[in-house]
């Protein structure tokens, strides 16, 4: 297979079905979408990153399937925030009980909520932006938390 270089203009902009279309297109290829719709195409890892991550998504794996507390993911997983973007962590879980209240198509789909515990490890060629950016979303879901409590 011939292999082409994907020039993204700046100013692209992609809706969220432009992306699952694109996604389900290009399954080999791994995509994210930011809040404001830009298409972020994520390269292959090295193998020391690929060592440690497999490491990190199996200690959590591992952690789960003792409690029983909620559905562990893998970095092939991209999950529909609440800010608009599509976004893959290295290793995320969610609780069952959320995991239960989406629909069988949700689930199927780019679940479309923030996790309830990402981790996202930094390699040395890492822009700091993006991984701060998740961090924003952990930030964002304590205050819906703290918003759902103050709601009661």
């Amino acid at each position: 297979m011939n292999t082409l270089p994907i020039n993204i203009p700046p100013t692209l902009k992609v809706t969220q079905e432009q992306f699952e279309l694109l996604a389900a297109a290009n399954r080999g290829v791994c995509l994210e979408r930011n809040a404001t719709g830009e298409l972020i195409i994520m390269p292959p890892i090295g193998g020391n990153t690929g060592k440690k991550n497999i490491d990190i998504e199996g200690q959590l794996w591992f952690w789960n399937r003792q409690t029983h507390l909620g559905v562990a993911f893998n970095s092939s997983t991209a999950f529909r925030l609440p800010n608009g973007a599509n976004r893959s962590p290295d290793a995320a879980w969610v609780s069952q009980a959320r995991w239960d209240a989406l629909t069988p198509e949700e689930q199927d789909t780019f679940p479309p909520l923030c996790p309830d515990f990402v981790i996202e490890l930094r390699s040395k060629t890492d822009n700091m932006e993006p991984l701060e950016a998740i961090a924003h979303l952990t930030e964002l879901w304590q205050q819906r938390q703290a918003y759902q409590k103050f709601r009661v």
